[in-house]
């Protein structure tokens, strides 16, 4: 979700005390001398999330649990950090010459490395090689964090060295307004940096056999490299289509020197005449501004293999929408001029140059409106945002991608978007929401965000529903949020639509969730429900989901405490629910409304199971909030905390839960 309708939001605080901040390169423990492949799904036994998420082509393993000369770094969720925002909130660190070394599970032709480098002294990043060795191949992977670090207050900056964007802001660091303040804090500086990772995918040019080792080497370009994770997969044959409209044939150059997207448009308007598919064969094109789809389908050779680069573009003036930059993008028709149908993408990367966060510009990967289309098998990254739909819309579905590296969302149902389906996808490191749905102006209505995961959202959510009717979130696996947000989100907020009908949140779960909100500064819940704008009065039903290993709350349900008064949450139900480690509560109110519990069970809590304070009114009835046993709840649901027993600390001790284990 774009910031730039956040607002800052004040809460009734006790006890506030400042964050604390760990430097980011401090190592907090030593790998150990050599380990047998450690193959995790969200830096988990794979068991602990079993039939969650989406199926994906490669094998996740953690740095942390491979072979090294180098330092592991956390477990730490402290915000801004690299272990935070690490996979698993643990990675190695190497300096020249160190090592890290996996063992291959299964055979394997293509890597993906998760990693960071330091950013320049004056902001813009750096390069440096990483040497691999697999099996008996040598490569070099080229590193670079130009698509890293953020700092400052929003909209973020690129300068490590700025003063804060925003002095007349309360900002936690002090508890105070610096502008206001005598005398002046000092703030440290860079100031709150952020999103460290960045990945590369690599080719490995032969197949590496089960059981062989790929050994990943820092240089002494960089003081050091952060490894996170490898990704490896087997890569099957380019697809071809020699029956399709081929963009060679219309002047693309696949080696990535000339400007591809006359050829691009040209072999569009033959295809749709002639009634054809478009083919992108292997190779690199350039493409520095939107590709305008409709009634087209446009097949790459795979992700592995087609790639469809752009530079960012500075517009000498400002485009109607009020974009001061264009890049690579497929774009359908935007809504106000008709949108556009019949729009099919699959098989190919999209890569963009987006280095800075400027909410008007239109330089996502996929963009306007497209109603009766399909998006599968693309690989997007280094865009403002993966997808972002502008309806109204109905009818598109996404499935079998992979988002990785943004700016801002990975994916966005803005406005307007009815019927459409987002399936098997995976998504890691986006700037905001993983994956959002957004009913700003017209109503969402009946999609669903299904078996996909989302890891290491750097800020905000990994899913959020913000207004809308009939919506269904359902068997995704979500691990990682950084701050300011969480894993599962609905909130009435940035002017959406009402809830209406039945909002489903069904067998989903959450790794590691449930973080620290700057503004506030307390914890959040794995899921939170937030009235802001107006009560939440629709059925909202959370049935099945697991939530492991939570950092403060399992569940919050909240309102802002200048409308605390106004608004209710007052029919949320949750049933078939696993909660496995709370470093608080399994549950804290802050809102007036209620909500029933059926089969719900927990362990591991670390402080009283109800934190209720309700509209914080403490009167002699109880709290405003009331909790409905309906049966079957064990561990945390003893009957002195019903129905609306007041029970509330607003800043409770936190105690690190131990790791998630089969229930």
């Amino acid at each position: 979700m774009f910031l730039e309708l956040r607002r800052p939001v004040a809460v009734a605080v006790i006890a506030l005390s400042a964050v604390a901040v760990v430097p980011a390169g401090a190592a907090q423990a030593a790998s150990p001398a050599a380990a047998s492949p450690a193959v995790t799904r969200a830096g988990l036994d794979p068991a602990l999330v079993a039939g969650r998420g989406a199926s994906v082509a490669f094998l996740e393993q953690e740095a942390e649990r491979a072979k090294t000369t180098g330092t592991v770094i956390g477990p730490d969720r402290t915000a801004y950090t690299l272990p935070a925002e690490a996979s698993g909130r643990s990675a190695v660190r190497l300096t020249p010459g160190q090592y890290v070394e996996f063992t291959l599970p299964k055979a394997a032709n293509a890597i993906t490395v998760r990693y960071s480098i330091p950013d320049s002294a004056t902001g813009g990043g750096l390069t440096a090689p990483l040497a691999v060795q697999a099996g008996p191949a040598r490569r070099t992977m080229t590193l670079t964090s130009q698509y890293s670090y953020l700092y400052n207050q929003y909209p973020f900056t690129n300068d490590p060295n700025a003063d804060l964007l925003h002095p007349d802001w309360w900002i936690t660091e002090c508890a105070c307004v610096p502008a206001a303040t005598t005398p002046a804090p000092v703030i440290s500086k860079p100031f709150r940096p952020s999103h460290f990772y960045d990945e590369q995918r690599l080719l490995l040019g032969r197949t590496v056999a089960a059981g062989e080792k790929v050994r990943l080497t820092a240089s002494s370009a960089v003081p050091w490299t952060v490894i996170d994770l490898l990704d490896s997969e087997q890569v099957g044959l380019p697809y071809v289509n020699l029956r399709a409209a081929n963009v060679l044939a219309f002047g693309a150059d696949p080696t990535g020197r000339r400007d591809a997207a006359p050829a691009f448009d040209k072999a569009i308007a033959f295809a749709r005449k002639a009634k054809l598919k478009v083919y992108v064969p292997p190779g690199t094109f350039q493409v520095n501004r939107h590709i305008v789809v409709d009634d087209v389908t446009i097949e790459g050779a795979g992700n592995w293999y087609t790639v469809i680069k752009g530079r960012e573009v500075a517009l000498s003036t400002p485009a109607p929408d009020g974009s001061v930059h264009t890049g690579v993008g497929f774009y359908g028709k935007y809504a106000e001029d008709g949108g556009s149908r019949n729009v099919h993408l699959s098989g190919f990367t999209i890569q963009g140059d987006v280095r800075e966060r400027i909410d008007k510009d239109q330089v996502n990967g996929v963009g306007g409106a497209m109603s009766d289309s399909t998006i599968k098998g693309l690989y997007i990254r280094h865009t403002k945002v993966g997808l972002w739909f502008d309806g109204p819309m109905s009818n598109v579905r996404v499935e079998n991608s992979i988002v990785v590296d943004q700016i801002a969302d990975a994916l966005n149902f803005h406005t307007g978007v009815t019927g459409s389906v987002v399936r098997n996808n995976f998504v890691r490191n986006s700037g905001d929401d993983g994956l959002a749905m957004w009913a700003e102006k017209t109503t969402n209505a009946g999609n669903t965000f299904d078996r996909n995961t989302v890891q290491t959202p750097v800020l905000a959510n990994g899913i959020a529903i913000y207004g809308g009717t009939d919506n269904t979130v359902s068997n995704n696996l979500i691990a990682d949020p950084i701050r300011e947000g969480s894993a599962i989100h609905a909130g009435s907020r940035f002017g959406a639509e009402p809830f209406a009908g039945t909002l489903k949140i069904t067998d989903n779960t959450t790794v590691r969730a449930g973080t620290y909100e700057l503004n506030w500064n307390i914890g959040l819940g794995a899921i939170w429900i937030f009235a802001l704008d107006r009560s939440i009065d629709a059925d909202i039903r959370v049935t099945g989901d697991h939530y492991l290993d939570n950092t403060y709350n399992a569940i919050m349900m909240v309102s802002d405490w200048p409308v605390k008064d106004l608004y209710s949450i007052p029919n949320v139900h949750f049933k078939d629910v696993k909660i496995d480690g709370t470093g608080t509560s399994v549950l804290s109110a802050r809102v007036a409304g209620g909500a029933g519990f059926e089969n719900v069970d927990a362990r591991n809590v670390g402080a009283v199971p109800v934190n209720n304070c309700g509209s914080f009114g403490f009167t002699p009835a109880g709290s405003e909030f009331t909790v409905t046993d309906r049966g079957g709840n064990d561990g945390w649901l003893t009957p002195w905390l019903l129905p609306n027993t007041i029970t509330c600390d607003d800043r409770p001790p936190v105690v690190a839960p131990p790791a998630p284990a089969p229930w």
